[in-house]
């Protein structure tokens, strides 16, 4: 018997998009919401478990490479990026996919690895200001 991959038992394990740092993701369920855990080191990090199929989304209609843009909650996110459209009151949830106050950012940096993982899109992995688009099946 195999555990399935992406729950506390068997998270998915990552590496950023330089694939300068590890970090681990599994399905959960919060408050009757399911959720994506992300663990970074000992922070904790936790995102709307949607975001993957509307991230897959966003990639399609967009038809191109897209960067990444990863920053923290605090400071602003560079329009036209991955990051900046993780918090648009224009996608689908109309606002934050991380759900945990403070630590809403990064999600440029943590979300692109995992939707490679499953092979729904390519992500560069150069020292810095990487892209992704959606993989052509």
């Amino acid at each position: 018997m195999t555990i399935e991959q992406g729950t506390k038992e068997n998270p998915w394990k990552l590496q950023t998009p330089p694939q300068s740092s590890e970090y681990e993701m599994y399905k959960s369920e919060k408050d009757g919401k399911e959720i994506l855990v992300c663990t970074v080191g000992k922070t904790v990090l936790h995102y709307d478990y949607r975001c993957i199929a509307d991230l897959h989304e966003m990639l399609k209609q967009h038809g191109d490479w897209i960067d990444l843009g990863s920053t923290d909650e605090q400071k602003p996110a560079k329009e036209g990026t991955v990051e900046a459209w993780g918090r648009s009151l224009e996608n689908p949830v109309g606002g934050w996919y991380g759900l945990k106050k403070g630590l809403r950012g990064r999600f440029g940096m943590y979300l692109p690895p995992l939707l490679e993982v499953l092979g729904l899109a390519e992500v560069e992995h150069n020292p810095k200001n990487n892209r992704m688009r959606a993989r052509v099946s």
